[in-house]
């Protein structure tokens, strides 16, 4: 069979772009359809301000009864390329059938696109940066992605393993089991609340704007070391805040300030996944219906960000982060949660979680590979 690889250029091949994932988990019950309208708005440059300061370019593998097959973004990330003085394309949205020739196809062409915007390594899924979704599940397929999380079938790792890919990093991500909040950490809040060095409070969402703004400048600090880490317009921040909004639930959010000045924060979400695995990526006719029918009905959550800035790491915020969201979650009879994704080296990250009692269920990979020019 003769494939094509076509660049997307008109909205109905946006469309077809954006509908492929179906072709490839039509019959799986452990995929989570993306909302459509998200996904349109996520890829538009007039509203995601992403691309203001980046180059992306949509791929299509078609064959030759007309059948979308395949899928890839192209990526350069021009802020990221400057802040670390490299040559890199980043590729995301990755999508094929189990076909090599599909496969091949659209890495073969991801090769040339590199060589000709002068990039000497692709690094990837990325999408589109690492503030977005990241990585390949390599470990952890029997159960469903959480929300913000990649899934993807087990054959793609063999594919990019085929290719010559190698692992660049490994993303981890934990499952908390919430029975009791452990004593060591019950001593330190004890210690920390004498000292009263910082408060604590949940995000106000009559205030969200403001609160947003407290986060970005927390966060931008907090991540800056971090492997890949590209810090976020203020713009981009809160065009990500604003797609969370409507579910977010302030009791789960914590900001910590020291002296008035923002220095500390986390942010747990509901796994509405649980919701949108049955709306099947459509808001309407019924889709919002069931959301809000259901939102109240989730027991699983996870713990998308925390972060302390570097200035005030000695003074126990991140342990009183920890506290107070696991004990929302006692009270509130929450089972178990996910932490992720964390740094398979950052023990400054990891080894907190573990003490709390995390294990590793998942594991999602990021490959690289150099290009000869």
């Amino acid at each position: 069979m003769v494939f094509s690889v076509k660049k997307v250029k008109t909205p109905a091949e946006k469309q077809l772009f954006i509908r492929m994932p179906w072709k490839v988990y039509d019959k799986s019950s452990l995929w989570v359809p993306p909302l459509i309208s998200e996904r349109i708005k996520f890829l538009n440059p007039e509203v995601n301000p992403f691309f203001k300061k980046c180059e992306v370019d949509l791929f299509l593998v078609i064959s030759e009864s007309k059948e979308v097959v395949g899928r890839i973004a192209l990526i350069i990330n021009h802020v990221h390329n400057k802040k670390f003085s490299v040559k890199i394309g980043f590729f995301g949205m990755f999508e094929t059938i189990d076909n090599r020739e599909v496969s091949g196809s659209l890495f073969n062409m991801s090769t040339v696109w590199c060589r000709e915007k002068n990039l000497n390594k692709l690094v990837g899924p990325i999408s589109l940066s690492t503030n977005h979704e990241c990585g390949l599940l390599v470990a952890g397929f029997d159960s469903s992605p959480v929300i913000g999380m990649p899934y993807n079938p087990p054959y793609y790792s063999d594919i990019l393993d085929d290719l010559k890919f190698n692992k660049a990093k490994d993303l981890v991500s934990l499952k908390l089991e919430i029975t009791q909040i452990p004593q060591y950490l019950e001593l330190a809040m004890s210690r920390l609340n004498s000292r009263q060095r910082f408060t604590m409070r949940s995000i106000r969402l009559n205030r969200f704007d403001e609160e947003i703004d407290l986060i970005w400048d927390i966060y931008n600090d907090a991540w800056v070391d971090n492997w890949g880490f590209v810090p976020m317009s203020k713009e981009e921040f809160k065009y990500a805040a604003s797609e969370m909004k409507r579910f977010i639930q302030p009791e789960y959010c914590f900001i910590s300030e020291v002296g008035g000045e923002p220095a500390g924060f986390s942010i747990t979400l509901p796994d509405i996944n649980e919701i949108l695995k049955t709306i099947n990526g459509r808001i309407f006719p019924f889709g919002w219906a069931k959301f809000l029918l259901n939102k109240n009905n989730i027991k699983v959550y996870r713990v998308v960000a925390l972060g302390v800035k570097k200035k005030y790491r000695r003074l126990g915020i991140d342990a009183a982060l920890y506290y107070e969201t696991y004990n929302r979650f006692l009270k509130n009879k929450i089972k178990w949660c996910d932490i992720s994704w964390v740094l398979e080296d950052n023990k400054s990250m990891l080894s907190p979680m573990l003490r709390l009692g995390g294990t590793i269920y998942k594991r999602h990979r990021i490959y690289e590979k150099y290009l000869l020019t």
